[in-house]
């Protein structure tokens, strides 16, 4: 029997996600937020230093992402995404000047493989079979012991690991790097389509979906920080001094150690890797392959991909706890070397941002992986959302929106 009333405590993509699930199935929904505004880590700002409107973290999306999208047709979002209209990926790797651009075909065969000009220069096929074996390994094994480390893993393999897993890949899981494989790249390039927002994430993601719950009544109460669940009879029976009715749920979609706080014994990832995110003032123009991309990934460097946006050249460094304490100026001339080479810039440094996220997500390692909890908890009435459950799927925007339609089936 679903809930007549549910309380959704988090308006990241996990929150929202869940929101929209319940409302569409005629739940009412109170939507409560900590922060002034929706999104989470998930959404975009106006940065008055630079004079322009920033995301707080890139993400690349595929075309295999099939809850992102589903949510994006949802709240009528859909138009709002751009980039190449084929399975296209511009590379340079740094040490030795050498550029190629990965292109699977469309369909599930990978003959893409067998020609030279659309895989990764001096890659051996058979160092591409292990890769579409991960998703059976052992629980245990990290990315690094499962794959040979030639060519195609320095190229490809290793970078798709640490922007995926968000972890260096001594550690990574790769069951979790398999998952991820078996949606995309193994399912065909049908499924590697890359696609990002036109504008900025909150544009595409957030005001959307919060459009979308208002006019369907939903009550949204931004700088509501819930700091107590009442728990007693296998239920959850307060939210701080509000009474849970007997008919009424939560779904809780905070992140991993509130949630910790909130529902005592309940087990979470407790390690964590940063982000780094260098936003450039500058314009820049692409030619090739990359302008019809829109980003490039990079080997052998600091940076490890790049996207040109109007007016705006924006870097990510996933796994970053290793560059984290890096102060923000020797960082952005650091970066800048790359962004040089790889867009062939002359020009000194222009104004910069650096974007630090300390705990932008889980540490995907096979120890982690093993804390993360399943949607439903021991409290009838409760269930959890957030990219941290165990959703089979590293901390992806895909896996934060699985994590939220999940946790509305568990109450529904």
């Amino acid at each position: 029997m679903k809930p007549a009333h549910t309380h959704v405590v988090g308006a990241g993509l996990a929150g929202l996600a869940a929101a929209l699930s319940l409302v569409e199935a005629g739940v009412r929904v109170t939507l409560h937020e900590a922060g002034p505004h929706a999104g989470g880590r998930c959404r975009s700002y106006f940065d008055r230093a630079l004079g322009c409107r920033l995301d707080n973290g890139n993400h690349l999306l595929l075309s295999g992402n099939r809850a992102t999208f589903a949510f994006l047709d949802q709240v009528g979002a859909r138009h709002t995404m751009t980039g190449p209209t084929r399975p296209l990926f511009p590379f340079m790797d740094l040490a030795s000047g050498e550029r190629w651009t990965l292109r699977p075909n469309l369909g599930p065969i990978p003959w893409w493989m067998l020609v030279p000009g659309r895989r990764v220069p001096g890659m051996r096929l058979r160092d591409a079979l292990p890769a579409l074996r991960l998703h059976r390994l052992p629980a245990t094994t990290t990315v690094a012991d499962a794959l040979p480390q030639g060519v195609l893993y320095h190229r490809l393999l290793e970078p798709l690991a640490i922007a995926a897993l968000n972890t260096p890949t001594d550690q990574a899981s790769a069951r979790l790097l398999g998952a991820v494989m078996q949606e995309t790249l193994a399912a065909g390039g049908g499924a590697c389509i890359p696609a990002f927002p036109r504008e900025g994430l909150s544009e595409s993601f957030i005001d959307p979906a919060i459009a979308w719950l208002e006019a369907r009544g939903t009550e949204i109460r931004l700088g509501s920080r819930v700091a107590r669940i009442g728990l007693g009879n296998g239920r959850a029976t307060a939210l701080d001094d509000t009474p849970i009715g007997p008919d009424d749920a939560i779904v809780l979609a905070v992140p991993a150690p509130v949630a910790a706080t909130l529902l005592p014994g309940v087990s979470v990832p407790d390690r964590f890797e940063a982000i780094l995110n260098v936003h450039y003032r500058i314009e820049a123009c692409a030619t090739g392959d990359l302008r019809e991309a829109g980003f490039i990934g990079l080997v052998g460097g600091t940076a490890e991909w790049i996207f040109i946006k109007p007016g705006i050249v924006s870097v990510t460094i996933s796994a970053g706890n290793r560059a984290v304490d890096t102060p923000p100026e020797a960082l952005a001339q650091q970066v800048w070397q790359d962004v040089g080479a790889a867009l062939q810039l002359s020009a000194s440094m222009p104004p910069y941002r650096v974007v630090k996220e300390k705990r932008a997500t889980f540490a995907a390692t096979p120890e982690q992986d093993a804390l993360r909890p399943p949607v439903r908890t021991e409290w009838t009435n409760v269930a959890l959302a957030g990219d941290w459950t165990a959703t089979g799927l590293p901390a992806t925007i895909e896996g934060a929106i699985r994590s939220g339609r999940s946790a509305a089936a568990a109450l529904i």
